[in-house]
């Protein structure tokens, strides 16, 4: 009996009045419970040691008003059972008006903040929540932007407007006496009358973007300290209502500007998983380069960004650490000419083949990079300096790490080698030779100890990579199927049925079956996952975007206390986290 066998017997002999439904759907496995149930639910899959489903990855809901089933909303659960290597996506339908269901905080912490969104946003209460408030927008915002009767468009935004308009008369004027306002504190710090509340951010530079950070301190000690985050928030989920598959794919680079290959393939392989295309083998080579690629980019500019904001400790590491970005984007632009959103990737393949110098110029970076990133291990790893910075500083064990749902080198820096290109394999992975690095001292020194190696495997990877493309030779580099692959351009000019094919898929796109996946993808800062829901239309009913540094940032809050106000620089540095992926 497979371990997913177990699961679903285990649930219907523990909670037989529980289960409602269970689906086997493209490859997994998801099954539906009553709402009442679902702390049972959760402690039963978490706590029996034959399921052991540890990882919360992401707590959201579906408004499903206009699919016309009820009750209108679900609540949706995706767990990953690290011992296992199993995922289960529970689901559980919420009646009532708001919709209401316990909150799972008391079995996944993760879920803290995942609620908070699903509140924020599709406006679901979960009862038993320790701060159930709002998380991106506003605390006195109006409604619930990804509910589907929230209109879209027509708020006020300033100077969208003609230039006649008399609002345009005062433009660089302070027109407005500005509002001072009380520090939004939240409820769980200590309330003591001897410590002092400070913001750090969001207008600082070591906060990597627009996020600002609650701190209570007891002199220079933090006693607490929660991000606040939602300052750039974007709207991508529900702007993915509005696109149709093809053209949401021009999104996902812009979610982390410094990782956007790997962003383009992880939501390009949900939406491969929801029509079932076959991507040929010459592409999936492609896609592992110039994946690994944009991890060497990411890890070499954070490691570069972290030595900057720490000050003193060879700041100007940052100029060398754009000078191999350069050299990879450069790579980038050879490929598809775009150097930062990419958009090459696309359902069931490639836009087009790499040119035929890109073998020879990958291997030629690759040999270079691999003598620089020696270099950079002589500045850093043993300098006295840098590593008292960094030792002891931003401590999370692993049980916390799990409990909060974080990934990437971040959990693998606490000693738990979770890596998505093992557990869920993808593009071919499983045919590569590469070791998934971990330390076990939990610090901000062990996470760029990770990373110093994971850019080594990286190269391993790269130069396999280029071993199986010179093998392979020329070859097809997207799915031959017209219902979802562009035609050759040739083709135009001799078959109507391709110029058909071509009107339909530019016009409307495709639409897969009815149905829901979540696909997932090993991005430099963890795992990126995109759980996409279809009602068999040419655009996604819904779209959750699974960020790694959402979750990842809310450790600040296990990591801060106790250390000093001058370490809040090195404990977000070594986190790495990109706002727009966190405020989506």
């Amino acid at each position: 009996m497979t371990t997913a066998d177990v699961t679903l017997d285990r649930l219907r002999q523990r909670l037989p009045q529980a289960i409602l439904e269970i689906d086997r759907d493209r490859g997994e496995n998801s099954v539906t419970v009553a709402a009442e149930s679902i702390l049972p639910a959760c402690r039963l899959l978490r706590d029996d040691p034959d399921l052991s489903y540890d990882l919360c990855l992401f707590v959201t809901a579906v408004d499903r008003l206009a699919m016309g089933a009820t009750p209108r909303f679900v609540a949706v659960y995706q767990l990953y059972s690290l011992q296992h290597r199993l995922r289960l996506r529970l689901q559980a339908p919420i009646p009532g008006e708001p919709p209401t269901i316990d909150s799972v905080t008391s079995v996944w912490p993760a879920a803290d903040w995942h609620e908070r969104e699903t509140f924020d946003l599709m406006g679901v209460r979960f009862n038993g929540h320790p701060e159930l408030r709002r998380i991106l927008l506003p605390h006195d915002w109006v409604g619930h932007p990804l509910r589907k009767d929230y209109a879209l468009g027509g708020e006020a935004v300033a100077f969208t407007v003609n230039r006649d308009d008399p609002a345009l008369t005062s433009l660089g004027e302070q027109v407005d006496e500005p509002a001072t306002l009380e520090s939004d504190v939240p409820p769980w710090f200590s309330g003591r009358g001897d410590t002092m509340i400070l913001n750090m951010g969001p207008q600082h530079p070591a906060t990597h973007g627009v996020m600002r950070v609650v701190v209570e301190l007891d002199g220079e000690r933090v006693v607490n300290a929660a991000p606040d985050i939602g300052h750039l928030h974007s709207g991508f989920e529900k702007t993915a209502e509005s696109r149709t598959y093809q053209q949401f794919a021009t999104y996902p680079s812009r979610l982390d500007y410094v990782s956007g290959m790997a962003n383009d393939l992880a939501y390009v392989l949900a939406v491969e998983k929801l029509v079932g295309a076959n991507v040929p083998p010459r592409a999936n080579v492609i896609r592992v380069i110039l994946a690994e690629l944009q991890r060497l980019s990411a890890h070499i500019f954070a490691i570069g960004t972290q030595t900057l904001d720490l000050s003193g400790t060879i700041h100007a590491l940052l100029e060398y650490a754009f000078r191999e970005r350069e050299n990879i984007l450069d790579l980038f632009e050879m490929v598809c000419g775009a150097r930062v959103t990419h958009t090459y990737f696309t359902t069931g393949g490639l836009r087009w083949d790499v040119p035929p110098a890109f073998a020879g110029k990958v291997r030629e970076f690759v040999d270079l990079f691999e003598k620089r990133l020696r270099e950079y291990e002589t500045m850093l790893t043993h300098n006295p300096i840098y590593r008292s910075r960094l030792e002891g500083v931003a401590v999370i064990s692993a049980r916390q790490a799990i409990g909060l749902g974080c990934t990437g080198p971040l959990l693998r820096g606490c000693g738990v080698g979770y890596d998505v290109r093992k557990a869920a394999p993808y593009c071919g992975y499983e045919e590569y030779e590469f070791d998934v690095p971990t330390q076990s001292a939990g610090d901000a020194y062990a996470r760029y100890l990770v990373r110093i190696e994971e850019m080594r495997q990286s190269m391993r990877i790269i130069r396999q990579g280029l071993d199986k493309l010179q093998k392979l030779g020329p070859g097809p580099v997207k799915d031959p199927n017209r219902k979802i692959s562009l035609p050759p351009r040739e083709e135009l000019d001799t078959s109507m049925e391709a110029v058909i094919h071509h009107f339909k898929l530019v016009t409307e796109g495709f639409s897969p079956p009815p149905g829901a996946v979540y696909s997932s993808a090993e991005n430099p800062k963890g795992e990126l996952g995109f759980y996409l829901v279809s009602d068999g239309g040419p655009k996604p009913y819904r779209c959750k975007i699974r960020g790694p540094s959402f979750s990842n940032i809310s450790a600040v809050r296990v990591m801060a206390p106790g250390s000093m106000f001058s370490d809040l620089v090195a404990i977000i540095g070594s986190i790495e986290i990109t706002l727009g992926e966190i405020d989506r």
